[in-house]
């Protein structure tokens, strides 16, 4: 991908909303392009991680592993899908903040999917050198994990009204029939 072609998709992206063009190009220039085969696996839950990624082309699914407890082998190992990503979003954005390991498993969902990979390193050296930039990236990725959160929160809530409901459901089939 082109510099040129790394900037105007990175206006299109969230994470880089009111990023000027001079900033964009500064970003751009720490891009490293990456292509996945559909069902490759970009980095597995527990790894250790110091990138970003924004997904050019393709889709992404974020999974976490709800294997039981005492599972022994790798076909026991069951991966539950959290979301799928997009073009022009971002993941792996935890990475930046804490440097902690990968809470989910990123694979991708289609052929070619193309993602641009900024390190870590390279983009808090980038903000530390320019306050400006810096403080409008940071406060893009906080508005971004502000609402993967809500959509987590809704999610889990969700789930457990429906157990709910379900438990009251069994409870009161089991009354009738007593």
């Amino acid at each position: 991908m082109s510099n040129p072609t790394v900037i105007n998709f990175l206006k299109q992206s969230d994470i880089f909303h009111k990023i000027t063009a001079t900033q964009l190009e500064l970003i751009a220039n720490l891009c490293q392009e990456l292509v996945f085969q559909e069902g490759e696996t970009i980095f597995r839950e527990q790894s250790e991680g110091k990138e970003l990624y924004v997904i050019a082309q393709g889709e992404v699914d974020i999974l976490i592993n709800t294997t039981p407890a005492g599972a022994a082998t790798p076909s026991e190992t069951k991966e539950t899908r959290l979301t799928t990503m997009r073009r022009g979003q971002s993941f792996g954005e935890i990475a930046l903040v804490d440097e902690g390991l990968r809470s989910a498993t990123a694979r991708a969902l289609q052929n070619d999917t193309r993602l641009l990979l900024i390190p870590r390193d390279k983009i808090i050296m980038l903000c530390e050198t320019y306050p400006q930039l810096g403080y409008r990236l940071m406060y893009n990725l906080a508005m971004d994990l502000a609402m993967k959160i809500r959509n987590s929160d809704l999610r889990i809530r969700e789930q457990l009204l429906y157990k709910s409901h379900q438990n009251k459901n069994t409870l009161d089939l089991r009354n009738k029939l007593l």
